[in-house]
């Protein structure tokens, strides 16, 4: 009867560890519970071969006294796997029995992954034990990144320090490290002091949102780090198997650089540091003097990191300067280029030669494909995933970091309840469903892609509190994403191991976002306009609301349904447990018209990053914040938006009004012009009224066209972009934005 009860006990056992969830973060490849649980002692016994600095890391994570012992006596074990020609760096097993926990690898970095992932074992168990298992794990991925903009604020050794702790701990193992830009110059270079003696200082610092263009009136700097303090966190980085990716910005982005030697401009200057955000027309003169300053400062950095890889920048390199300068033109037509965009693939051809010679290879964001790409290149593809496609096509590697998914700088909650950002909406779960490898790339093409990165730009992030609070947790999810263990269709279960994961963030004292704890809010279209749905990652039941603008309480509504929007209100609603706010406010304005809740199609779709609810967005009742580029506005690069709204039966209007934004620093533009067109068919179409720039640019965006008394069943409205950015603006001679918000009839 004893043996019948044991075997029955050892089969409930198996069927609860089978059936169980670890709590890891990126959940491995595979994982095979056994019988039994390793119960983790008072003192841990460990073999005498292990490698050292990785040991001593772990023992400074978990608080346990320790001491060494024989093999078959120690808690945790290692061997070393040999007889592979080509092993996994990155690759490792764990056997957990009920005596003792043993690790294989190749390598130390395999080791190392495998330490990570025991103290997440030690941290989320329950009642100090583990339960016996095998795991077999490596990453999908090579480059699993995150980076970090240090030149619009500036963050300490130590902070940067806490940034590489994070990566390691969930297993990325690319640090970018983003040096130089307009804002300030952060590396020092021996050979040319007046970088950090200028360029790492500016007088004062843009504040709020850019439409308010208001500025602090403070100085910020100088600041930069020393040769020494680099050193120190490469090998601080090293020693946590993360390579560090130094950025040095070329040929656009480069203000600091220029307020220190102004020789290296198109014009004389002068120049000074930028205090403001965005993109400017003053660049790297392709001159001798300016490829000799480059090849100088990169000898300094490639001493510094040893990374494969040294990024050079690219992107955002307005041709205003080159069109104007003699020298350049003579360039052109001197090595036979097509224009100043072959210009630019001279110029990143020229410094690709210089750091192959160095034995080491270049890194560039999209826009270095404009002329042709470098020989030996990669590609950071940041605009979209076309750069990665475009890249992995003509042979070359790629790193995917479309603005869409992996710019951490972008809202990750409701913008009424987050802290100012950048723009965008990139939540959680919207990271947790990215895809690195494009469809349209086959098996062989896929190889090229090298892996994934995450960006914080941090025009906005004054801190490093808000470091933290902007990565975490969507680091989890990239984490994830990156191992190649994400499952999009299993976002709840992720969600529930994030939960967990805050208890050890919470332990740290990170400052984490708790966004998927407020209420999302989603417009759905209905039979008689629009339905508002409210969701939660907790119980739906907290849920309360209101719809008159009130602050909702414990004794406000409870939710049940989608909430019925057929007229101007406001909604409110917050989580409540046990009667007690656990949540942020949400609150949602809603402005109705003829077109709201309509069904509309769209000539054009809008870019990936600024597509937020697709086309309904322009006839969900949701007026556009100015303030915050978040999930109200659609925005289109270079394309007209042409919108068609089916109003479902003939019906009577005299009024056509739509939003759009003017914000030249971002590159945002007010319309050309716009036209509106009616039609009874939804094919034959007339054209009823028409509004040039001059007219939507004394309306300051707020557009309203009197089109007389009308009755159709379409209105198909065409608002002009503004095309190609004039010379004497941010951004010129590339394709500017036009951003749209709601279109409705009266």
């Amino acid at each position: 009867m004893q043996r019948i009860l044991l075997a029955f006990s050892l089969l409930i056992s198996m069927c609860f560890f089978s059936q169980t969830k670890l709590n890891l973060i990126p959940y491995p490849q595979k994982v095979e519970f056994q019988n039994g649980e390793f119960v983790i002692p008072a003192s841990f016994n460990l073999s005498n071969n292990l490698p050292v600095k990785e040991t001593e890391y772990l023992k400074n994570k978990i608080k346990l006294k320790f001491s060494n012992a024989k093999n078959q006596d120690a808690h945790l074990l290692y061997s070393k796997l040999e007889n592979q020609s080509k092993p996994n760096n990155e690759a490792y097993s764990i056997e957990i029995s009920s005596k003792q926990i043993h690790i294989k690898s190749y390598t130390d970095q395999g080791y190392f992954l495998a330490i990570q992932t025991l103290i997440q074992l030690f941290e989320t168990q329950k009642n100090g034990k583990i339960p016996a298992m095998k795991i077999e794990d490596s990453p999908k991925f090579a480059w699993r990144g995150m980076h970090l903009d240090v030149c619009r604020h500036f963050f300490t050794v130590e902070e940067v320090k806490q940034y590489i702790d994070y990566l390691a701990m969930y297993k990325l193992n690319t640090f970018h490290w983003h040096l130089t830009d307009d804002q300030g110059w952060r590396i020092e270079i021996k050979k040319y002091p007046k970088l950090t003696q200028i360029g790492s200082k500016r007088k004062e610092s843009m504040i709020g949102a850019y439409v308010d263009n208001t500025y602090d009136g403070k100085p910020y700097g100088p600041y930069f780090y020393t040769q020494e303090q680099i050193k120190d966190v490469v090998k601080y980085a090293q020693e946590r198997h993360i390579t560090v990716v130094p950025e040095i910005e070329m040929p656009g982005h480069a203000l600091a650089a220029l307020s220190a030697y102004p020789e290296l401009a198109c014009t004389k200057g002068p120049f000074e540091a930028a205090t403001k955000w965005g993109v400017f027309d003053d660049v790297f003169c392709p001159k001798d003097e300016t490829f000799t300053f480059l090849e100088n400062v990169l000898d300094e950095v490639i001493q510094l990191f040893p990374s494969q890889y040294i990024h050079i920048g690219g992107d955002e390199c307005p041709k205003t300067r080159w069109k104007e300068c003699a020298h350049c033109q003579a360039l052109i037509k001197k090595h036979n280029l097509k224009d100043e965009h072959g210009l630019q693939s001279y110029f990143i051809q020229r410094i690709e030669k210089y750091v192959n010679s160095k034995g080491r290879k270049i890194i560039g964001w999209d826009e270095i494909l404009e002329g042709g790409l470098a020989p030996n290149a990669a590609v950071m593809s940041w605009t979209g995933i076309k750069g990665g496609i475009e890249a992995a096509k003509t042979n070359h590697f790629a790193v995917m970091t479309p603005g869409a998914y992996c710019y951490f700088d972008h809202y990750q909650g409701d913008p009424q309840t987050e802290p100012n950002a950048f723009g965008g909406f990139t939540p959680l779960d919207k990271v947790y469903s990215y895809n690195p490898i494009p469809a349209e790339l086959n098996a062989e093409q896929s190889k090229y892609i090298l892996g994934v990165q995450a960006n914080l730009w941090t025009e906005y992030i004054l801190d490093f509190k808000q470091v933290q609070y902007m990565i975490f947790p969507r680091l989890f999810a990239l984490s994830e994403v990156g191992w190649g263990t994400s499952k999009p269709e299993n976002y709840k279960e992720f969600e529930n191991r994030v939960v967990e994961h805050f208890k050890i963030l919470d332990k740290m004292n990170i400052n984490y976002a708790k966004s998927i704890y407020n209420i999302s809010g989603k417009v759905i279209p209905d039979s008689k306009g629009v339905s508002y749905e409210l969701s939660t990652s907790q119980n739906p039941s907290g849920i309360k609301f209101t719809t008159d603008g009130s602050e909702p309480t414990s004794n406000s509504s409870n939710y049940q349904n989608p909430i019925p929007v057929s007229k101007a209100m406001i909604i409110k609603s917050a989580y409540f447990e046990n009667d007690e706010l656990k949540s942020a406010v949400s609150s949602q304005n809603f402005s109705t018209s003829k077109t709201t809740g309509k069904k509309i199609t769209l000539e054009n779709q809008p870019s990936e990053n600024y597509s937020f609810g697709g086309a309904f967005t322009l006839v969900d009742g949701i007026i556009g914040n100015v303030k915050q580029l978040g999930k109200t506005w659609l925005g289109f690069q270079g394309k007209d938006v042409v919108a068609t709204i089916d109003l479902g039966e003939k019906t009577n209007f005299s009024e056509v009004y739509f939003n759009t934004l003017d914000n030249k620093g971002s590159w945002i533009h007010l319309a050309k012009s716009a036209t509106v067109f009616i039609s009874v068919d939804g094919k034959n179409f007339k054209s009823i009224k028409e509004i040039g720039k001059e007219e939507i640019l004394s309306a300051k965006g707020k557009i309203s066209l009197k089109v007389g008394n009308q009755n159709a069943k379409f209105i198909k409205i065409k608002i002009e972009n503004a095309g190609i950015i004039p010379a004497g603006n941010p951004g010129a001679d590339s394709k500017a934005w036009l951003f749209v918000d709601e279109i409705g009839a009266k």
